[in-house]
């Protein structure tokens, strides 16, 4: 074999490796944009969450309640129809005492039973429970400290019966929950 020829087939592994290794970094960055998409981060609030998968649409809203409480967002599973609701509340209470009031609401509720409190892994301070509605739907709430002067609360329900993904699903998006620094806003 020839020198030309050594030094040919040389640059071509090269060249192939270097468009083997383009190809990988390519496939690489969009496998992160997709990872990226399904995180969402809301520095008022100051809170980040992903989706478990693109099954989930993040919906963005500007609800507040009579007593404060903010729903930045609110997540829906397109083919079960489960919810993941995000509630933002002011820390005037500690997780216990706001998961202990949102239990006692739902079991005056007709048709409702809930769990005892337990506490949960995402976070020191974190408790909930599990609840059903006349065994047609399921659901939990996890309470956690927030932010600086916030607590969040995370409500999701689902039909009973839905494939245990979904139930599976609404764990993952509970343990992407994280607090971010939020954003000074000048008044």
């Amino acid at each position: 074999m020839s020198r030309c020829t050594v030094t040919l087939v040389a640059l071509a592994s090269l060249t192939g490796c270097s468009l083997f290794q383009t190809r990988a970094v390519r496939l690489q960055r969009a496998q992160a944009e997709v990872v990226a998409s399904r995180r969402y981060v809301d520095e008022t609030f100051g809170f980040e969450v992903k989706r478990p998968s693109g099954a989930w649409d993040l919906t963005q809203t500007d609800s507040v309640t009579e007593d404060g409480i903010a729903i930045p967002i609110i997540l829906k599973h397109r083919a079960s129809g489960a919810q993941v609701v995000l509630q933002v509340a002011p820390a005037v209470a500690t997780p216990t005492q706001y998961a202990e009031r949102i239990t006692r609401g739902l079991a005056r509720q007709a048709g409702f039973e809930t769990s005892d409190l337990r506490p949960l892994p995402l976070s020191d301070s974190a408790v909930g429970f599990d609840f059903s509605l006349e065994g047609q739907m399921d659901g939990k709430v996890a309470v956690r400290e927030g932010g600086p002067g916030n607590i969040f609360m995370l409500m999701a329900t689902w039909p009973r019966g839905v494939a245990a993904t979904v139930p599976q699903n609404v764990d993952a998006i509970f343990e992407s929950l994280q607090p971010v620094p939020t954003r000074i806003v000048a008044r």
